[in-house]
């Protein structure tokens, strides 16, 4: 971490890595609470919200959305097959190719899924703009560091 001028680099409250896994403790908790009336955890949810935006895809695209190795994913798909919310079968072109579309039950838990999004941005507490504003930073923050451990030299901090 940069010298931020704030003291100890070492100390807890100066590292940026557990601003970032205290607060995403906390969504995830909230979605906890959220999503236990659709049956879901929230990594399900994830995978939910990727089928009901794209549709059908690949296991390799849908790994690829969410950031998730298929060792993590195949565990999410099979329990979200087996409540009958996707069905995964094997690709007419490519039978080597997995494709995975949401079932009509599937589909249908969307409308009740709809109010989740509002529901956590009440509870943030934070103006649309700014949850843009942190959320690209967010984003930000994730393809620097992938772009980092892929090899590639990361930048210098900036001022």
């Amino acid at each position: 971490m940069a010298d931020t001028g704030e003291g100890d680099p070492l100390a807890l409250d100066n590292q940026l890595c557990f601003s970032l896994y205290a607060a995403s403790r906390a969504l995830t908790g909230l979605y906890r609470e959220l999503l236990d009336d659709l049956g879901l955890t929230y990594p399900q949810y994830l995978v939910m919200l990727v089928l009901w935006e794209r549709g059908t895809l690949s296991v390799k695209e849908l790994s690829q959305a969410l950031h998730l190795d298929s060792g993590t994913l195949s565990p999410l798909l099979r329990r979200l097959e087996g409540a009958g919310l996707l069905i995964r079968e094997r690709g007419a072109a490519d039978e080597r190719v997995v494709e995975v579309t949401a079932t009509e039950e599937g589909t249908r838990l969307r409308a009740r899924a709809r109010d989740i999004p509002n529901r956590l941005l009440c509870a943030v507490d934070l103006p649309g703009d700014r949850v843009r504003e942190v959320k690209g930073v967010l984003d930000r923050i994730t393809r620097s560091v992938e772009t980092a451990a892929s090899g590639r030299a990361p930048r210098t901090p900036r001022d």
